[in-house]
């Protein structure tokens, strides 16, 4: 399975239960629009990662890693679509043709094109068992437009195992990273440290770029998020780990960078993460980065922040403004708040409303904590709102129904509609257990 730092590693710490309500902080409601695994054998999907993408009719697009009801292990994940009263349809189940050739465990979000297609990635399967991009009519045909590691074992120098998806040029080219292969190997990352690839309409794929390839890692290792382009072709990214600064808050190869890569494939070092004492700036980046009008770059680090936390052993995560010169600013450190109720580690990116606030997700915090969730963190995770001067708001803390029906573990980012009202999916429960679509209205 794919392993998400802030998922799957825990330090067994004592939680006394609380309850503590803040209340205008969740005066907004929430509602499920759907509960995966409500079919026989989850085929309507399981446990998606990932957020969501609109149509212009205002139908909600997703995938999630399991379920679809094939007999290969738990599932090998769906496409779905929602629509707006709560209807959904499974457009795609995975490893539909012999050896998941067609893909396996998407674990990333969509993008449409201009005539309607979508197109995204999947973790495992394709021709290689080793990752594939693929594209989906509105009908739902699939097609694999690239596989990679045709090469095979340990030498994956195409890339290996895309956990985001990929952006559009005007042209029709898909940009994204791979989490492993490259030509780069170390120590640190075994596999390969990852790779920012293009793949054209034909499905010819290029390598732009391999990380590690500088001592140390300096340049940034292993990509857990996608790119972002701006006017000129330019590919904007971060790397959770390299950067060459180290710290015991981070993962043991670096604390992770922002990168700039031209079209050409040349690289820069935007921003080295854990610059500051303690990993005050923020460390180990797990999403993508988002511009504002005048060309800053906006994210999340999942760790670094606040220091002696007592939930997070000092490693709370963060909002950053980064300038196009790599001056970076903390707009908000989670964990500010008694026992986290403002949000504990943010695993996704944010986005802007139209008044230039922020919304994103933190994996743990909030003012709930259940058993359903863990029973030694703080909180289920919650939905915040952040100005531009950096006070943030709770929108929502997750687990506050009876078992947890509203959902637990939002890891993945958010959308938001013309009204301001904001979508997202949570990892975790609902009324299967399998995770839900959630709208929160403000």
């Amino acid at each position: 399975m794919l392993r998400r730092t802030s998922l799957m590693k825990r330090s067994a710490m004592l939680l006394l239960v609380f309850g503590v309500l803040l209340g205008a902080a969740w005066a907004q409601t929430q509602s499920v629009l759907h509960n995966f695994c409500a079919r026989a054998s989850c085929a309507d999907g399981e446990f998606p990662y990932a957020g969501l993408v609109f149509d212009q009719e205002g139908n909600l697009y997703g995938t999630t890693e399991q379920g679809g009801g094939q007999s290969h292990g738990y599932g090998t994940g769906v496409v779905f679509k929602v629509s707006p009263n709560g209807k959904e349809t499974v457009l795609y189940t995975f490893c539909a043709q012999t050896g998941c050739t067609d893909g396996e465990w998407p674990v990333a979000g969509l993008v449409f094109d201009q005539k309607g297609d979508l197109y995204g990635t999947t973790y495992y399967g394709g021709a290689y068992q080793e990752g594939a991009v693929f594209k989906l009519t509105p009908k739902g045909k699939e097609s694999v437009l690239y596989s990679f590691c045709p090469q095979g074992g340990f030498g994956c120098t195409d890339g290996e195992n895309p956990s985001a998806g990929v952006v559009l040029d005007q042209k029709g080219n898909l940009y994204g990273t791979t989490l492993k292969g490259g030509a780069a190997y170390n120590s640190d990352c075994d596999f390969g440290c990852g790779a920012v690839f293009k793949v054209s309409p034909e499905g010819n794929e290029t390598v732009l770029y391999s990380f590690c390839a500088q001592a140390n890692c300096a340049d940034g290792a292993q990509p857990y998020a996608g790119v972002v382009l701006d006017q000129k072709g330019n590919l904007y990214g971060t790397a959770y780990s390299g950067g060459n600064n180290k710290n015991r808050v981070c993962h043991p190869a670096g604390c992770g960078v922002v990168f700039k890569l031209t079209p050409e494939g040349k690289e820069t070092v935007l921003y080295r993460f854990c610059a500051k004492k303690n990993c005050t700036d923020g460390a180990n980046p797990e999403s993508g980065l988002v511009f504002d009008q005048e060309g800053n770059l906006y994210g999340t680090a999942v760790a670094g922040g606040l220091t002696n936390q007592t939930y997070c052993l000092g490693t709370c995560g963060v909002v950053f403004k980064l300038t196009p010169e790599g001056k970076e600013t903390v707009l908000h450190r989670f964990c500010a708040q008694s026992k986290c109720v403002d949000g504990l580690e943010p695993a996704a990116g944010v986005v802007f409303d139209r008044k230039g606030n922020l919304y994103g997700t933190t994996a743990y915090g909030g003012a709930y904590n259940n058993r359903l969730c863990d029973p030694y963190i703080a909180g289920c995770g919650v939905v915040f709102k952040l100005t531009p001067k950096g006070k943030e708001t709770v929108l929502y803390s997750f687990c506050a129904q009876n078992d947890c029906a509203d959902g637990s573990f939002p890891i993945a980012g958010l959308v938001l509609d013309k009204k301001g009202n904001v979508y997202g999916t949570t990892r975790d429960d609902g009324t299967h257990s399998g995770g839900v679509v959630f709208k929160i209205t403000p």
